[in-house]
């Protein structure tokens, strides 16, 4: 895989429930994290006393985050109205030559702010809400 340019990684939101998804306009910085609880199993009859951990035990997360502008009235709306709505939406995640990341996220922080001299800009985090799905491109 070469390598790819920032601005191609985009955050996808299904805004209808029915698999229409509109990318999430005016994000200037988008970060996609995995996340995987250990279980330590360790007893005193383990190796050299040497940590042990349990295979495919533990909770698995993802979370998403992103910052921008304001570039999309439709989108910068259903964001809105699904945190206030506590609805968990569909989302998507698309890296450029790798895959998609798909699955129900709850918008768990949205943070508005600016400067005088500046432009009005918005953060988003998501949390995973359920099971996350990975297509390779």
């Amino acid at each position: 895989m070469t390598a790819q340019r920032g601005k191609d990684l985009l955050l996808k939101l299904d805004t209808d429930g029915q698999g229409s998804y509109a990318t999430v306009a005016g994000l200037r910085a988008t970060r996609l994290s995995f996340n995987a609880d250990t279980v330590d199993v360790t007893t005193v009859e383990s190796a050299g006393r040497w940590r042990e951990l349990l295979g495919g035990a533990g909770l698995r997360s993802a979370s998403i985050s992103g910052s921008g502008v304001f570039k999309d009235e439709t989108t910068d709306a259903s964001i809105r109205q699904m945190f206030f709505d506590g609805t968990i939406p569909t989302m998507q995640v698309v890296i450029p030559d790798f895959g998609t990341v798909s699955g129900p996220f709850q918008i768990s922080g949205l943070e508005y702010s600016g400067n005088h001299d500046g432009e009005a800009v918005y953060e988003i985090s998501l949390a995973s809400a359920g099971a996350i799905t990975f297509a390779a491109a």
